[in-house]
């Protein structure tokens, strides 16, 4: 297995991921969820007692979660990451008290809402210079002979990708960077959650890394519920036909680059 993946499929499932991950994709787009009077019982106890754990594993038992969070469905889907993820789970619980029981009930019968806008947030984490390099806008980036990370659009990247590195793909790219004399392309995905739309996010970045004859190193820059262990089909993918690939969570992206 690419040692990249492994230790991004670790660091998911052996130290406080998603508390990391937040400073990535601070954002809050994803899913509420319905109502059951017996397990409203137990919702009602764990609030009042402010058993975080407790009030957090009943309120997964909804069909709609009460407040919109992006790392709701992965905890849903691996309890065990409860116990791994202290400041998340404090966060979440926060805000449930603040709402308050009778807002919560409330919101757990809404409608499910969607907002997937979460795609400028990589690049604004990169923007923080996480990364201890300079984002360049093109005319310097085509220059420089130190490391750098392009500061443009996925198009832009896309153009300047096909033109100076054979890139030939369809997709728009969300990083292109210079470390070490080489280039790097590649896209940054938040998978929240299993589904279609999920699914086609992760085919996407999967057809970067596999397209032929780029003069560059090609990554896929995965976060979210593709680590969780079990039999889920983006799990089975990386660990599976996909092992050898460049696939990464963006917490491990600045120890790689730097050992090109």
């Amino acid at each position: 297995m690419n040692y990249w993946m492994k230790l991004s499929i670790e660091y998911a499932n052996q130290r406080n991921y998603l508390d990391d991950l937040f400073k990535v994709y601070p954002t809050v787009p994803e899913g509420i969820r319905d109502i059951d009077n017996n397990i409203w019982n137990e919702v009602e106890k764990a609030f009042k007692k402010k058993d975080n754990i407790k009030l957090l594993k009943n309120l997964f038992e909804f069909d709609l979660f009460p407040i919109k969070d992006s790392y709701v469905a992965y905890l849903k889907r691996d309890i065990s990451a409860l116990e791994r993820n202290p400041a998340t789970i404090s966060r979440l619980s926060g805000r449930l008290y603040e709402m308050g029981l009778n807002k919560i009930y409330e919101h757990c019968s809404e409608p499910k809402e969607t907002n997937r806008q979460i795609g400028p947030l990589f690049k604004r984490w990169l923007k923080s210079k996480v990364l201890g390099v300079e984002l360049l806008k093109l005319d310097r980036f085509l220059k420089t002979k130190e490391n750098a990370v392009l500061d443009a659009s996925d198009e832009e990247m896309k153009s300047f990708a096909k033109e100076k590195l054979n890139y030939k793909h369809d997709n728009g790219l969300d990083f292109v960077a210079y470390f070490n004399g080489k280039y790097v392309i590649g896209e940054a995905k938040f998978l929240i959650d299993f589904g279609e739309h999920q699914n086609a996010q992760f085919n996407d970045a999967i057809a970067t890394i596999k397209t032929k004859n780029v003069n560059a190193v090609k990554i896929a820059i995965l976060d979210g519920v593709l680590y969780i262990k079990d039999n889920n089909k983006m799990h089975m993918s990386i660990t599976g036909k996909l092992k050898g690939g460049n696939i990464m969570s963006s917490l491990v992206l600045r120890e790689f680059l730097y050992q090109l």
